[in-house]
């Protein structure tokens, strides 16, 4: 797990340890020392500690403008032991949506399990971005199903259309339009 990088070719357009309004803003990271572990298993110095013993991520991009921020993750959702919504929400959402951040694309390929509890966080933050959405994009099938089998999916839209969407290949402003475009639709917006 130590050689999974957060996705780095989208640095230059945007780095969050140098955004004065990022929750990451100031951080300083090391290429050599290894300090963070999910389960004893060391992982890359890049990504973000945010309070959860088994779930790290890293903002890849944030557009104040249009009011989006793309956040990939690595590790095991687990909010039954743990309740990483919770630190997810109160130390990475909350700044983001107090910036008028209130669109969330949210990158799951690196995200081993997910373990439910209570859903009031996540209600909470869908309520706290009203006309926005949160999307969840490539996440492992048997992870998805358990978010769509905890009614997470109320709050976080999955779609296999979302899926397919090569990302990495994509300007954060693209993908976030190839999003929005779709998500309008489906809203009726």
């Amino acid at each position: 797990m130590h050689l999974l990088e957060p996705f780095y070719s989208w640095r230059k357009y945007y780095i969050a340890s140098e955004d004065e309004r990022s929750p990451f803003y100031g951080r300083v990271y090391s290429e050599f020392e290894f300090t963070h572990a999910i389960y004893n298993y060391l992982i890359h110095p890049q990504w973000d500690d945010f309070g959860s013993e088994t779930l790290y991520l890293k903002i890849l991009f944030t557009d104040y403008t249009k009011g989006f921020s793309i956040i990939e993750f690595i590790g095991e959702w687990n909010d039954t032991l743990y309740n990483d919504v919770m630190f997810l929400k109160r130390e990475v959402i909350d700044p983001l949506t107090n910036q008028q951040v209130n669109k969330f694309i949210l990158i799951g390929e690196n995200i081993l399990n997910f373990h439910a509890s209570d859903d009031s966080y996540y209600e909470e933050w869908f309520d706290d971005i009203e006309d926005g959405w949160i999307v969840g994009i490539n996440f492992q099938p048997h992870v998805k199903n358990e978010f769509i089998n905890n009614n997470m999916d109320y709050y976080i839209a999955f779609s296999n259309e979302f899926d397919h969407l090569n990302w990495r290949s994509l300007s954060p402003q693209f993908l976030f339009n190839q999003i929005n475009v779709k998500m309008g639709k489906r809203l009726g917006m």
